[in-house]
């Protein structure tokens, strides 16, 4: 694909330089995938068919502080950096779809929001309410212009970029929709613009507007999902752009969504004799880091670490029967030859074996060495305390009372452990956060109070995403009388912890910080085995892997070989629940729990 200015356009078809073209595309993710397993994985989607790959461009991660903006991620491994994601894909031979809308949803933390929106008052997310587009201008301002020379009129392979995402199951106000086409247009973007709904009259009708391309996502139903779209595409082709080919997990879940090949093998043989198709998801990746994201009707429901998917790829890359029946299936449509794959990753499936902690500190211990308190009359959300991720510790003294048999919480979220002199009385989460608790009696002169809360992911889709800081945003209310007031509140993000001393002491039963180390003689990728542990999260030479939980289904945590170094490597894990064996396990193959087609 050389790098001069061509055409691409949408009229009763797709046409690439004047010619018919079909869009046979597959979603990666860049920010769930290291850039060392970048070239591999695209190299995979071509062989499977493909002519386009997709992504979403995630807001929260490329200005993860107001005004501060990231478009590499020196402490990602460069994974932000999608200039270079994109020019690798060309690079490859492939074109591109981008979706910079503001709200990607994706399973991602906040639908790709940045969390310090919610410091902002009085905003609407996600309307033409001036305060808000504010800042969607502020983020345009710096992303457009990396992404403008990408686009295919300007030498690059950039086919179209989404507005805005499944706005039809949202919200009607069209001035707003009308406003991210315009200062998209504005900051020197050509190519076709795309909307994406569910394919139901009542969501696509809501993001109808002048110079919107309509498209539709779905995982069944292919030939009714097209009938409707097409009343609405104004004799233009028909594109699917999100074909679920499987599903993502819930902590919690009895087992693990692989999605029936049969089923999707068919919608595929359908979407390929109608139209044109994203896959989604080719490959899913992981969620690193605090960034999944979680869905709430009844209750909340926070997504695991892995974003598998049920995807043509594993999480770590491997080939599977739905990629092989796919490949066959895309290759009998377009007439060309099956293409040559590589089975692996660059690097091999490793099993390095049990390792045992080598040191451990209590984190009310280790307090002093990760956050300074931040003292407030009453207790302060996450948001306000100007954190976005992580945990949080609110610490009082009961000056007033001399005995505690009861609590409750006033606006918190999502998940709380409660310490009385330093022990465990309380653990609630969600809605239980709102209920009156009896306690065993705790009785004495100004009886400390620990309230270690953690954020579960926020919500990503559906009207609950509006209201939801984290941690304690209101009051706590002791003995059914009285809210507690003065407070001292430490920040947890874990992004500080190479100062972790380990000599200061360490209690059973309680949370702590566990360390391991690593020799390796040859690099490989691997999966942390965290069974008998409680709940927490895992870092590798200082990256964070991922949150863990005995909830399940997943069992075991993807640990990529690019993480890992040749000698010693460092691995910490924080436990929340007092369940801690001592040792882990570094084993050969991925356990996401039982198989839910």
């Amino acid at each position: 694909m050389e790098n001069i200015k061509r055409r691409f356009e949408i009229k009763d078809r797709f046409y690439l330089d004047g010619e018919p073209f079909q869009i046979i595309s597959g979603g990666i993710h860049y920010f769930r995938v290291l850039p060392a397993y970048w070239e591999d994985r695209l190299r995979k989607l071509k062989s499977l068919g493909c002519n386009t790959v997709e992504t979403y461009l995630p807001w929260n991660l490329h200005e993860p502080q107001k005004g501060k903006f990231d478009f590499y991620g020196e402490g990602l491994c460069g994974m932000l950096d999608i200039v270079s994601f994109v020019k690798k894909a060309q690079e490859l031979g492939l074109w591109v779809i981008l979706r910079p809308s503001p709200y990607i949803c994706a399973e991602w933390d906040f639908g790709g929001f940045p969390a310090w929106l919610l410091c902002e008052e009085g905003i609407e997310l996600r309307t033409r309410d001036e305060g808000y587009l504010g800042y969607v201008r502020a983020y345009y301002d710096a992303l457009m212009p990396l992404l403008a020379p990408l686009q295919i009129d300007q030498g690059g392979p950039v086919l179209m970029m989404q507005i805005e995402n499944e706005y039809g199951s949202f919200g009607n106000d069209k001035k707003y929709l009308e406003a991210l086409r315009d200062m998209m247009r504005e900051r020197g973007i050509t190519v076709p613009l795309f909307s994406s709904d569910g394919p139901e009259d009542n969501m696509l009708s809501n993001t109808k507007i002048e110079g919107v391309f309509p498209t539709a996502n779905f995982g069944s139903g292919a030939k009714e999902a097209f009938t409707i779209l097409k009343k609405y595409n104004d004799g233009g082709p028909c594109m699917c752009t999100e074909f679920w080919i499987g599903w993502f997990d819930a902590w919690k879940d009895e087992e693990h969504h692989t999605g029936d090949l049969d089923v999707a093998a068919g919608e595929l043989e359908d979407l390929l004799s109608l139209g044109n198709l994203n896959l989604y998801m080719f490959e899913g990746g992981t969620n690193f880091g605090f960034m999944n994201g979680a869905n709430y009707v009844e209750h909340v429901t926070a997504d695991v670490t892995s974003y598998d998917y049920g995807a043509l790829l594993t999480e770590d890359g491997r080939i599977t029967e739905k990629y092989r029946r796919f490949q066959e299936i895309i290759a009998r449509h377009t007439g060309k030859e099956l293409g040559k794959m590589q089975e692996t990753a660059p690097w091999e499936r490793t099993a390095y074996g049990k390792l045992d902690a080598v040191q451990k500190v209590g984190l009310f211990q280790a307090l002093s060495d990760l956050a300074e308190p931040v003292e407030s009359v009453c207790p302060k959300s996450m948001e306000r305390l100007g954190q976005n991720y992580g945990y949080t510790l609110y610490s009082t003294s009961l000056h007033t009372e001399n005995s505690l048999k009861s609590l409750r919480f006033y606006q918190a979220n999502d998940r709380a452990i409660v310490f009385a002199d330093g022990k465990k009385v309380l653990t609630a989460m969600d809605r239980e956060l709102l209920q009156r608790h009896e306690i065993e009696e705790v009785s004495g002169e100004k009886i400390r109070l620990d309230i270690l809360t953690e954020n579960l992911g926020r919500v990503n889709y559906g009207p609950m995403m509006n209201w939801q800081r984290k941690g304690i945003d209101g009051c706590v209310l002791i003995n059914d009388r009285f809210s507690q007031h003065g407070w001292q509140q430490y920040c947890l993000p874990l992004d500080n912890l190479d100062r972790l001393d380990y000599t200061k002491g360490y209690e059973e039963g309680m949370p702590g910080f566990y360390r391991f180390l690593l020799q390796v003689e040859e690099i490989g990728d691997t999966f942390l085995d965290f069974s008998g542990w409680g709940k927490g999260c895992a870092f590798v030479n200082g990256f964070n892997l991922g949150r863990f939980w005995e909830a399940g289904p997943q069992r075991r945590l993807y640990l990529p070989g690019a993480l890992l170094r040749k000698g010693e490597n460092e691995i910490i894990l924080f436990e929340t629940e007092g369940k801690a064996t001592g040792s882990i396990e570094l084993a050969s193959e991925p356990d996401l729990g039982p198989m839910k087609g």
